[in-house]
């Protein structure tokens, strides 16, 4: 019910923002799995990492581009060419309670900054999950992702793929997940939200006002850098 509702209030989203709605995608492909690919707990660590710094502080995240390719590539288009820069966190799900906890981040402004939709990565076949501090694109119809993603501040096995549930069963992509600034998204969550913007389920969860992303860059990997979560255990 959580996973279909807020499909439902990413879609009413996009109507009352006409600059993030993306263009009509072919229908996507069924879901497959395919195994994850391994790697040595001894090799470096050649993930990329990403600094939002915003006007409630800075925000550190690490993208898994082995696991999830074309999400982390899209993510990092947006990074590479500075159009992230004046990105808006925008959403708090606060309304929804502590178990289904997410901030949502994005393209509030300028149509014309959103690149093509991109084909959606399941989680059963990226093995990755959608835990507590996950990164995730936001989405309609799988296939029609642009810029908008969300952090996790809950886990919520609700939006992991599930291809023998009935509907639609894609879940949302994760891509990556919080390395750093935990208390800066928290921040951003027990923030004061709108009483009347917003449409349907998102009503009581626009942000007001909004937080920007002023700057965002690669950054080298974190000496410290836990394991984190999102990397499903074997």
């Amino acid at each position: 019910m959580i996973l279909q509702s807020l499909i439902l209030s990413l879609s009413l989203a996009a109507a009352a923002n006409p600059a993030s709605t993306p263009a009509p995608v072919p229908a996507p492909s069924p879901i497959t799995a395919s195994a994850p690919p391994s790697s040595s707990p001894d090799a470096p660590d050649t993930r990329p990492y990403v600094e939002l710094v915003t006007n409630a502080g800075t925000i550190v995240l690490r993208l898994e581009d082995k696991r999830a390719p074309v999400t982390a590539a899209n993510f990092l288009r947006y990074v590479d060419s500075k159009r992230m820069n004046g990105f808006k966190f925008y959403r708090s799900t606060k309304s929804w309670g502590p178990y289904s906890a997410l901030i949502q981040g994005g393209n509030r402004g300028d149509a014309k900054l959103n690149y093509p939709p991109i084909a959606h990565e399941p989680t059963n076949v990226t093995g990755l999950t959608a835990c507590k501090g996950a990164m995730l694109m936001a989405r309609g119809a799988p296939g029609q992702a642009t810029s908008d993603f969300f952090l996790l501040l809950s886990d919520v096995p609700g939006f992991n793929a599930d291809p023998a549930a009935s509907g639609d069963n894609a879940g949302f992509a994760v891509f990556g997940e919080l390395i750093a600034g935990a208390d800066v998204v928290q921040k951003i969550y027990d923030a004061p939200t709108s009483p009347t913007a917003g449409l349907g389920v998102m009503v009581g969860q626009m942000l007001e006002p909004q937080f920007t992303i002023t700057t965002a860059r690669r950054i080298p990997a974190p000496a410290d850098a836990p394991k984190g979560c999102v990397v499903k255990a074997p």
